[in-house]
């Protein structure tokens, strides 16, 4: 059997850090499984929903290197859902129910205000045909709800957390569909799964109870069971959850010039016992990513980690993986003398400028200027090769006795005007004798 998964974002705002992990994570396993990755677009909320959120979605899938095998979208479905929706009716899986959002509520505050659960109590299944005549007289229209089989416990193993087990009794028979004839997510959910064929969902824990009466709903509409894993959610660096993750997405990473790779790495390994390392391409984490490698406790992100890792990953890529995005001049003994110093492949265009010019030479002590003469009269005879640094180095060694400090530091500030940077050795070359000299009087 082909393992199908899907990534079911909705389109009524952004991606978030947390749903590009549960896309990561669907996507690492169909693509480990050599299967198929499919993107749905939840966009039963007509009124919210938007095409320019739609097109960000998969932009930002795009540009994190998670291509899709498929897509599908809710709101071309709807003939779909209300054909499933008959086929509930007619079996006695749905009910009308007639309360309004009011109604509801106060009832849910009077159970809690005598410490019980807030479970509906199905009194819409008790009213008799005067009572809903009278709803309707008064102008109500009903909205829908599964009706859950209370003779048998669900049940089911999850991949990540193991054996589920949920009384159905202490649940509410969820609602479906508004009066107003809209789609909630529960059942359009299982109805996709369903036609497109979806074998493994793998969502957050919040997710759990859904996970409960939709099994009964897979069970009303007599179709396969997929298999089921719900991970640990991901928690802010301070280890409570954060409305800031909410926050934080492609634009933002991208912003900040993270690799799309390292966002890749990071995630896949948040919540599990794999040790998180600098990738540099996608396939050890395809190879690695394991179910039985999750945990229960939270997962926590933490952007300094994440920059932290960046910044290795850049350490490690090839001049050829970044030679477009370097300024012009930039060439492979160029990107080999920067690129340790960089953070970011963006910050390239900072160092690279110590190469071209113009840098603000720093104002320097008698004794200083002296040794700096020395340094440029060497340089106006010796040969300019690979080596010219140490060959600087060493004749003002013998020449003046400085050592250390006193022998490097003077010559890196002339040279280009900071205290710290790229190893002068793989520098001076790519400066060139003029500049070097010029920089020197």
């Amino acid at each position: 059997m082909t393992t199908i998964t899907r990534f079911a974002p909705s389109p009524t705002g952004n991606l978030h850090v947390g749903n590009i992990r549960a896309a990561l994570h669907n996507w690492l396993w169909a693509r480990k499984s050599g299967g198929r990755f499919l993107l749905r677009l939840d966009d039963t909320d007509l009124e919210r929903s938007r095409l320019e959120y739609a097109d960000a979605i998969k932009a930002d899938l795009r540009w994190l290197g998670l291509h899709w095998d498929g897509e599908e979208k809710q709101s071309d479905r709807f003939a779909l859902y209300e054909e499933q929706f008959e086929r509930l009716k007619a079996s006695g899986h749905v009910y009308p129910a007639y309360e309004t959002s009011q109604e509801l509520d106060l009832r849910r505050k009077v159970l809690l205000g005598r410490g019980l659960p807030p479970v509906y109590d199905r009194a819409a299944l008790r009213l008799t045909a005067d009572q809903i005549a009278a709803f309707e007289a008064e102008g109500r229209t009903p909205h829908w709800r599964f009706k859950l089989d209370h003779d048998q416990p669900i049940v089911w193993t999850d991949l990540i957390r193991g054996e589920q087990r949920f009384d159905p009794k202490l649940l509410s028979d969820p609602v479906i569909r508004r009066a107003d004839g809209s789609w909630l997510y529960m059942l359009p959910s299982v109805i996709d799964d369903i036609d497109m064929g979806i074998t493994h969902v793998l969502r957050g824990e919040d997710h759990v109870s859904n996970t409960a009466t939709q099994i009964q709903m897979f069970t009303a509409l007599a179709a396969p069971l997929p298999q089921f894993a719900h991970e640990a959610l991901l928690t802010g660096s301070e280890g409570k959850l954060s409305k800031r993750l909410g926050s934080l997405g492609v634009a933002h990473f991208r912003e900040n010039g993270l690799e799309p790779i390292a966002i890749l790495a990071l995630l896949a390994r948040l919540g599990t016992s794999m040790p998180i390392e600098p990738f540099g391409a996608i396939e050890p984490l395809i190879d690695s990513f394991d179910f039985a490698h999750f945990g229960r406790a939270p997962a926590r992100f933490d952007e300094a980690e994440l920059a932290a890792l960046n910044q290795k990953i850049v350490h490690l890529l090839p001049y050829q993986a970044v030679s477009e995005r370097l300024p012009d001049g930039v060439d492979e003994a160029g990107w080999e003398a920067i690129r340790p110093n960089l953070e970011t492949v963006a910050q390239a265009a900072d160092w690279w400028r110590i190469v071209t010019g113009p840098i603000a030479a720093p104002e320097l002590e008698e004794e200083d200027r002296t040794f700096t003469a020395a340094a440029r009269d060497i340089l106006l005879e010796a040969e300019f090769d690979s080596d010219i640094w140490r060959t600087l180095t060493n004749r003002l060694k013998e020449q003046t006795g400085r050592k250390g400090k006193a022998l490097f530091l003077p010559l890196r500030r002339m040279l280009t005007g900071l205290d710290h940077g790229p190893d002068m050795g793989q520098l001076l070359p790519l400066i060139g004798r003029d500049e070097a000299l010029k920089r020197l009087s």
